[in-house]
């Protein structure tokens, strides 16, 4: 299932972005900063849907607790694309919502750091 991708005005190219090579340690790096992100926001989520589920009260409920779920699994499965072409942008997305932080991803060259951190502050 795809999402669409965002949309940034920026001097950093697409192409310069995707095309961007990772060393060994940079995808181990990369894998425990996503699988962070992810844990994070399942967790909230876990919790947002016990909160909700307290309170169904009538099958309309039920309902809306089911279009709800509907709706945030697409925006998850659509987030958390783990493709290295597209990777710098899926980190930068996580650091405006919240789920990642810059300095989580220590390790990744200084370049990819600032590109991530450069994408991030224009959303």
């Amino acid at each position: 299932m795809s999402c669409p991708r965002r949309s940034y005005r920026f001097d950093i190219g697409v192409e310069e972005v995707s095309e961007t090579s990772w060393s060994e340690l940079e995808k181990k790096v990369a894998q425990v900063a996503f699988n962070r992100a992810y844990d994070r926001e399942i967790t909230a989520l876990i919790a947002e849907v016990r909160d909700r589920a307290s309170t169904i009260a009538a099958i309309d409920d039920l309902w809306q607790l089911h279009d709800f779920l509907s709706a945030r699994r697409h925006q998850i499965d659509g987030k958390y694309d783990y493709d290295y072409a597209s990777l710098l942008f899926v980190f930068a997305r996580l650091i405006e919502d919240g789920w990642l932080h810059l300095d989580e991803m220590e390790g990744l060259d200084r370049d990819k750091l600032s590109k991530v951190a450069a994408i991030a502050s224009m959303g």
